[in-house]
């Protein structure tokens, strides 16, 4: 198979979908690989190193685009992308679907076979692709919070740990899956005072044990969430609905009565916020006020911390790219639910019930029975 490989396109994205150990291992299974001259950059992986692992560069992504099988991303495809959709590409990246109709329509309008990231379902449960991911963002979110609380970016001046003698931060944490538990760790390791809720008493149960007596946890509903964001110097939204849209739990009323100054910021804006105040915002520009609250919803926040985060997302992608590269799409699909899980769009159907369920009018189609 042919395998492509190109620069990423979306404002301050500096990750890349393969690395040269990546193409090492494509080109062992005996397909042929082609990156983009200058695709590694941002991540710290040269030119050179593409070749030394048998990749052959080329210098025009369109090239790339319409000579490939399958292409290997990390974003999803921007609208200035689409017309180099054709029938038969196998797509294999992050799409978050149900915050981008513009890209779901010219997915199913172009035919292309697409993979996400996002949806891919181990038998556990788990979602192994958007788990290294959530846990870079959970850790950033602390990270970034702690920035924009200084009072030069609009918060209200607060130190997360404070120091003896002046109060901690109060970090609310909405979620206790793979982002939220990140987040947690993050905030008690800098001796913040960290509650999460989370709609799972069980996972609720998981967190205390692991973090006992430094952390509060609380059962997700709409009296709880008010009552802990309106004391809170710091919110984080940490909530996923695989391939859907997400609940708002953050609401509008909310702004008034929290603190001047707060940070909230909101991972899951890439699947469409789980604020009703948040709109996406870029690395160049990652922060609003609105209602006296800082909101941070930087729709990429891993690609900040890029060399970390390609080679965690690909030491993840690897193992399943090469399932479809060898045996195709179909068959690894007839022969895996956990690949079937993955794909989101083929042959011009919508194939990810979630993703369905998001769009009114948008119907399903199990694709175990399509190839």
């Amino acid at each position: 198979m042919k395998i492509g490989c190109v620069k990423e396109i979306k404002n301050n994205e500096f990750r890349v979908g393969l690395t040269p150990d990546n193409v090492r291992s494509y080109v062992a299974a005996g397909h042929h690989v082609y990156v983009e001259m200058g695709a590694g950059e941002g991540s710290g992986f040269l030119d050179e190193e593409y070749v030394a692992a048998g990749a052959s560069l080329l210098e025009d992504p369109s090239e790339i685009w319409q000579l490939v099988d399958m292409m290997v991303k990390v974003k999803e495809p921007l609208p200035k992308e689409y017309p180099l959709f054709r029938e038969g590409l196998v797509l294999y990246t992050y799409l978050h679907l149900a915050a981008d109709r513009q890209q779901m329509d010219a997915l199913l309008d172009g035919k292309v076979k697409a993979v996400a990231y996002e949806t891919l379902q181990e038998t556990d449960g788990s979602l192994p692709l958007l788990a290294p991911m959530s846990q870079i963002a959970g850790r950033l979110a602390v990270q970034e919070g702690a920035k924009y609380l200084e009072k030069t970016y609009g918060g209200r001046g607060v130190l997360l740990a404070g120091v003896p003698g002046t109060p901690k931060a109060n970090v609310v944490v909405l979620g206790g899956g793979t982002v939220g538990a990140n987040a947690c760790k993050i905030a008690v390791g800098m001796g913040a005072n960290v509650t999460v809720l989370d709609i799972s008493l069980r996972r609720l149960e998981q967190l205390d044990d692991l973090f006992g007596s430094q952390l509060q946890t609380l059962m997700s509903n709409d009296a709880n969430i008010e009552r802990a964001v309106m004391d809170a110097d710091l919110v984080i939204g940490a909530v996923l609905i695989p391939g859907g849209s997400t609940p708002k739990l953050f609401k509008r009323t909310y702004l008034p009565k929290m603190k001047p100054g707060a940070v909230f910021v909101d991972v899951a804006i890439d699947q469409g916020g789980c604020g009703e105040s948040s709109h996406v915002t870029t690395h160049d520009e990652p922060v609003y006020v609105e209602g006296g609250v800082v909101h941070y919803c930087v729709g990429n926040m891993p690609g900040a911390v890029a060399r970390t985060s390609t080679i965690a997302l690909t030491n993840a992608t690897l193992r399943y790219g090469l399932e479809i590269a060898n045996k195709g799409l179909e068959a690894a699909v007839a022969g895996s639910d956990v690949i079937a899980s993955g794909v989101n769009c083929y042959d011009g159907k919508l194939t990810c019930k979630n993703l369905a369920d998001s769009y009114e009018g948008c119907d399903y189609v199990d694709v175990r029975t399509l190839v």
